[in-house]
């Protein structure tokens, strides 16, 4: 019997030091703000505008760019039951985690509660109590009809390794492991078990949000810039510069980002500013080529006067001559290795004879 009661206690504690750890993601450092994406798993089949207008997404081309979809696509494009949509937040430290910044705001209906809402409504993004208490609600079971809710959805500013990346609040599949999702995002599972507190598998939650990096595009954009850290991950495109101005991400490319005009309205103004670069002769996206070096006019950030900032960035594409280190190293190796068989093969035949 007393046995079985300390089998129970352990249990116990094991269970509240898992959901404990798990808890620890997305921290945060006070002042830091930027954009982050998480994961919604839709319950139902429904459109592209609806689960925009759940979320609070000012703009449908913002979702369109997280989600790899085509610029062109309509507000009633159907969004399959189970099938996940990357939402991209603006992303603030409150109280030592990071919250998307007042976004979304939901509206309560009847018969909601805070656990339905946090479970059936956003799938397990968040806690409940976490909305209890961003929301400063005393008693969790009275929530009136028509209140509105700030729902802090998990995010992080912060740097992992030393290099700024976008953080992806996944998730979790059932049965799924830290190996599997290191390998679907390109990161590594130590990274995974460091950034989100856990040291095995068997404390991964099914149903609850997993900080993941997500490695971004290397830019041109400046600091002083309004969107600056300007950070695009791979397989993914945005908007930036009032809308001016597409800037994709590609792994193919080198992990270097693409940018281009537009081609929409822009948000805020009549007509986009003048997207030269030095010189006049090419503009934002355009190369040209001299011998061995080609040339970009990259976007390099906007400014608060509505001015875009450019600049020329070359790259050679010419090999070496010689070819590589490399390649000689490996030619020689071999060159050796006979060398040294054949000078035991003669002192062998001298000694036989």
């Amino acid at each position: 019997m007393g046995f079985a009661i300390i089998l129970m206690c352990l249990l116990f504690y094991s269970s509240f030091t898992t959901i404990s750890v798990a808890q620890q993601a997305f921290k945060c450092t006070e002042g830091t703000a930027c954009r982050s994406l998480v994961g919604y798993k839709s319950p139902n089949t429904t459109s592209i505008s609806s689960i925009q207008k759940l979320f609070g997404v000012k703009n449908l081309h913002s979702l369109l760019g997280a989600n790899n979809l085509p610029s062109s696509t309509l507000p009633n494009h159907t969004i399959q039951e189970q099938q996940v949509i990357k939402i991209p937040i603006p992303c603030i430290c409150f109280n030592g985690t990071g919250a998307s910044n007042k976004m979304p705001i939901y509206t309560v209906q009847p018969e909601d509660g805070l656990y339905y809402i946090a479970n059936n409504v956003f799938m397990g993004l968040l806690a409940h109590k976490r909305i209890q208490q961003v929301n400063r609600i005393e008693n969790p079971d009275m929530i009136d009809v028509g209140q509105e809710l700030w729902i802090p959805l998990p995010c992080s500013c912060e740097e992992v390794d030393g290099e700024r990346v976008v953080h992806y609040a996944h998730l979790v599949e059932e049965g799924s492991t830290v190996e599997e999702i290191a390998e679907k995002f390109g990161t590594t599972n130590d990274t995974l078990y460091r950034l989100n507190g856990i040291s095995n598998n068997s404390q991964l939650i099914a149903a609850t949000a997993f900080d993941v990096p997500l490695k971004a595009c290397n830019s041109s954009v400046r600091s002083d810039s309004v969107d600056s850290p300007f950070l695009v991950p791979n397989n993914t495109y945005f908007f930036t510069a009032n809308n001016c101005v597409k800037c994709k991400c590609a792994a193919a490319n080198n992990w270097t980002l693409q940018c281009e005009p537009s081609g929409i309205k822009p948000s805020n103004q009549s007509t986009c500013p003048a997207m030269q670069c030095e010189g006049g002769l090419l503009t934002i996206g355009s190369t040209t080529t001299s011998g061995c070096n080609t040339t970009t006019c990259a976007y390099a950030g906007f400014s608060g006067d509505q001015r875009i900032f450019t600049t020329l960035a070359t790259q050679s594409t010419c090999t070496a001559p010689g070819g590589s280190p490399g390649n000689f190293a490996s030619r020689i190796g071999p060159s050796r290795n006979y060398l040294f068989i054949c000078i035991h093969m003669i002192l062998l035949l001298v000694y036989l004879l």
